[in-house]
């Protein structure tokens, strides 16, 4: 696993041994920033489910202005890794549980233009944290939300305020959803 451009092209990242872990393959990665394009320069970023930092410090290497980067097992690793690609200046790193960070981010008024969430799959994880993000002000009014969860993970939770504005498959076994909050994209289409 590397960066694929920017500060930091062509850094290899850090995997962790001997857990249980799914990274985003390159060509996900590759795809997924594909899409955003110009989106990501000068945003602020949140990285949840985090791992290795794969998605958090390739936005930054592209020009993101910060990333905070939340997993309860590899936060030593996600710093090692931002130590690595020379991007540790521009990054927040946390431990601990995912939801706990994420109600402490909402309390301290943080918002983010900007947020993966990559859970582990099967774990009704990726449905939870979209309820979280749909009844908190994490997710900037014109910011982007990509989760990326199982190709067979399909039902959506009830959402008030986030609508689905994207959703691409990769294989048997990956999507990426984007989600946007439909009181932006009412503006936008106006």
């Amino acid at each position: 696993m590397r960066i694929i451009t920017g500060t930091a092209r062509g850094c290899r990242l850090k995997t962790p041994k001997g857990q249980d872990t799914r990274p985003t393959a390159d060509r996900v990665k590759e795809s997924l920033f594909n899409i955003l394009g110009a989106m990501v320069s000068g945003r602020h970023v949140l990285d949840i489910f985090a791992g290795t930092g794969n998605l958090g410090l390739e936005a930054l290497s592209r020009g993101a202005a910060s990333a905070v980067f939340v997993d309860q097992a590899t936060s030593s690793l996600i710093r090692e890794n931002a130590i690595h690609t020379r991007l540790l200046s521009s990054a927040e790193i946390y431990g601990g549980d995912v939801f706990a960070r994420l109600s402490q981010l909402s309390a301290a008024q943080r918002s983010f233009d900007l947020i993966f969430c990559d859970p582990p799959y099967h774990k009704g994880l990726w449905q939870r944290a979209l309820r979280v993000f749909d009844t908190t002000d994490l997710l900037a009014h014109d910011g982007i939300l990509v989760v990326e969860h199982g190709a067979d993970e399909t039902v959506l939770p009830p959402l008030s305020g986030l609508v689905c504005v994207e959703n691409r498959r990769y294989g048997h076994t990956t999507q990426l959803s984007f989600f946007q909050w439909q009181s932006y994209r009412e503006e936008d289409d106006a």
